[in-house]
């Protein structure tokens, strides 16, 4: 198989999105909701299950000058709690800007009528498939 998935890791949520070795894409899949730090793995497990994926990246929270922060801890906890349930070791990705990017996406759509205002919730999503096509990019072209 040729699936990867990618998440933006956050506090209250966790975006994730799905891509293709093949075809170096990715697009948005779902929210998952994180309560006292826990995410709903329920929900993460249906989707490891379903898509299978041959790789996890985690995007990286780096500050402008690419030195860590809090949120850096955050994402490479998350990282490893991911390896130690579906022993696959997650790839960590520069996240930089993403969220930035995955904002300016969404107002496109919107401005194109694509998106409505509700979409929003799952700009974390956006952001996961922004992470991952950096990822993708980085990773398998050339």
């Amino acid at each position: 198989m040729s699936c990867v998935l990618g998440f933006d890791v956050g506090t209250r949520m966790i975006g994730v999105a799905v891509g293709n070795l093949l075809t170096l894409t990715a697009r948005p899949l779902d929210v998952i909701d994180v309560r006292k730090g826990d995410p709903d793995w329920t929900k993460l497990d249906r989707l490891v299950r379903e898509w299978q994926p041959d790789h996890l990246i985690v995007g990286l929270p780096l500050t402008l000058d690419g030195g860590e922060q809090p949120m850096t801890r955050t994402a490479r906890d998350f990282g490893n709690r991911l390896r130690k349930r579906y022993g696959l070791t997650p790839h960590m990705c520069d996240e930089r800007n993403s969220s930035q990017e995955a904002a300016r996406r969404f107002a496109d759509a919107r401005a194109a009528g694509h998106r409505r205002r509700r979409d929003g919730q799952r700009i974390d999503a956006d952001a996961a498939a922004v992470i991952l096509e950096h990822w993708l990019h980085g990773a398998y072209e050339n």
